[in-house]
Order: structure tokens, then C-alpha cells, then sequence
């Protein structure tokens, strides 16, 4: 069991590390106040309060904020939970109330137009969003490389066979458009997970070095416009 959970750790930490890369060099400096939208049991929210940040989660879900306020209690920091979700925000943190918004894997399953308003009214002039998204390309990649050629098509000619239950799927070009229109400004796109989903797990979880080396690889990836269709996910930072 100790094993499968370093190996759990270790697969997550590939995924996540150029995330986490830029949100360290962005919010280096003092304290922030920082709301995690659907941030669920804390594992965003409880490293971004080790470091410093006083930080809100918002989430729907009882047991998430429940396992969120164990967590936090376990590593001896203050979280702040909020049951409800994007469309609520103001109402449950207030306007202008946040330096920071984490929005991580939500705008998939929301509508995209009104979060992104939402969140808007809650930064202060200045502040940061941080928006990690799922991406078309990379889904109708995976799914021919399935064998699903007919979802590989219909996702690629901009249908949503899976919307009610993965959600959305988006290009960078619609997101800057949303963006644009609720105000933001893109500051830096990051392709996340380039090549994380598509290189074997045995290979990483058995090969010397091979976890290493890969984080280097999503590393040295994630800024160039050329691998940008192959990542997973994008993370952009706006303002």
C-alpha cells in the first residue's frame, strides 16, 4: 500500500509540476488572499496556506470540505471552506475580495461566460486568475489513439459527445475569446501533461531516472507553441 501511494504521488506530481512551477513564481512576495473554486479535499488550498496564503475553498460538496478541513487541521494551517459553487461566488466571498482566484478543472462543467464574470467580480483590480482547462486537441488525440474514430471526428469537428458527463472541451483561441470578453488579459499559456498521458506508467514507475527525466521533458515542453495542441490540459495566468 505505502508503494501504490508513492506511485499515486509521484504519477501526480508529473502532471502538476509546471502548475505548480508557475503559481510558485507568481505568487512569491507576501501573503495573498486566495480563492480555490472547486477545490475540493485541499490539495491546492493546503500547500497554498503552508506557504503563507490566507485561502478560501469553494465547493459544492460537504465531504470534499470535510476531508478539506481534516487535511488542513493534519498540516497545522487555516483553510477556510464555502459550500457552493462559481455561481455563487460573490455572495459567498465577495466582491473584490481576492489578490488570487485558482479556477482548476471547473470551467469544464460550468457555464464558461458566467464563471468567468463571477470571477471577475471577485479580484481585486490587479489580481490573478489561475484557469487549468481541458483541451480539445489532445482529447480527439487520445481518443483515435482508442480506437474511438468516430468520437475522434465528432470532438474534432467541434462536437461535445461527452458534455453531460466530462464536460466541455476547449481551444486556446476560445478561451482567449471568453477571456477577452469577461475582461482578462492572457499573461502565459503552459501546455500541462504534453506527454505525461502518453508515456507508459510501467515505464516511469520501474525505469531509473525515468520520473526525472520526464518532469525535465514537461518542463522544457510546456512554453513552446508547437507541443501546445499535444498537452492534456492548458494553464494560463491572466490578469
Amino acid at each position: 500500500m505505502v508503494q501504490d501511494n508513492q506511485t499515486t504521488e509521484r504519477r501526480g506530481s508529473i502532471r502538476t509540476v509546471v502548475v505548480w512551477d508557475v503559481l510558485d513564481a507568481a505568487l512569491a512576495g507576501p501573503p495573498r488572499e486566495v480563492v480555490d473554486i472547486g477545490g475540493g479535499t485541499g490539495g491546492s488550498a493546503v500547500r497554498l496556506a503552508e506557504a503563507g496564503h490566507r485561502v478560501s475553498v469553494v465547493d459544492p460538496s460537504p465531504d470534499a470540505l470535510a476531508a478539506l478541513a481534516r487535511r488542513a487541521d493534519d498540516a497545522g494551517v487555516a483553510v477556510a471552506g464555502h459550500q457552493g459553487d462559481v455561481a455563487g461566488l460573490v455572495d459567498l466571498v465577495g466582491a473584490d475580495s481576492a489578490d488570487v482566484v485558482l479556477c482548476h478543472g471547473v470551467l469544464e462543467v460550468v457555464d464558461p461566460a458566467a464563471a468567468l464574470a463571477a470571477i471577475r467580480s471577485v479580484l481585486r483590480p490587479g489580481g490573478v486568475l489561475s484557469l487549468l482547462v481541458s483541451q480539445r486537441s489532445a482529447a480527439v488525440l487520445a481518443r483515435a489513439m482508442a480506437g474511438h474514430f468516430v468520437q475522434a471526428r465528432d470532438l474534432m469537428e467541434g462536437a461535445h459527445p461527452e458534455e453531460g458527463r466530462r464536460g466541455h472541451r476547449f481551444d486556446l483561441g476560445d478561451l482567449r475569446d471568453l477571456l477577452a470578453a469577461a475582461g482578462f488579459s492572457v499573461d502565459s499559456v503552459h501546455g500541462i501533461r504534453v506527454f505525461a498521458d502518453h508515456v507508459p506508467a510501467r515505464l516511469v514507475d520501474v525505469e531509473p531516472g525515468a520520473a526525472a527525466a520526464l518532469v525535465e521533458l514537461e518542463r522544457a515542453a510546456a512554453q513552446r507553441p508547437e507541443y501546445l495542441p499535444l498537452a492534456t490540459q492548458l494553464h494560463l495566468l491572466c490578469s
